[in-house]
């Protein structure tokens, strides 16, 4: 695959979770009632809520701008293993949260050549 090409699905990858993101985000931010209700449930609090709604936010906007896009992506990373968590604690499934995970990883290596060569351990 060229550079080229391999940017471009980096970017859409980029794309898609931009929308995914800003969409929950948001919907935390405005205290959305399906969202509260599903917050709520696992012992979360609208405020909480919404600070993680901040976070969301955040990070996406880190991730999307490319000087800081590495960054963002450790953040959005983290974001999700705490997600992950969450769910495998209060036994709700996880394949979802997981793809999201996975699709985060595969965005930001193809879009940071120099992060999938850090993990490969080359110099």
């Amino acid at each position: 695959m060229s550079g080229k090409t391999t940017k471009t699905i980096g970017w859409i990858l980029t794309i898609v979770l931009a929308l995914f993101f800003g969409l929950t985000g948001m919907m935390k931010i405005m205290e959305n009632s399906k969202i509260i209700e599903q917050t709520a449930a696992i012992g979360i609090d609208a405020g909480t809520a919404r600070i993680l709604g901040l976070i969301e936010i955040l990070s996406l906007v880190l991730f999307v701008v490319p000087r800081t896009g590495i960054v963002g992506a450790l953040l959005l990373m983290a974001y999700m293993g705490g997600v992950i968590a969450t769910a495998l604690q209060h036994h709700q499934p996880m394949v979802m949260f997981i793809f999201v995970e996975a699709l985060i990883w595969v965005g930001a290596v193809l879009r940071f050549p120099e992060l999938g060569q850090r993990l490969k351990g080359a110099q």
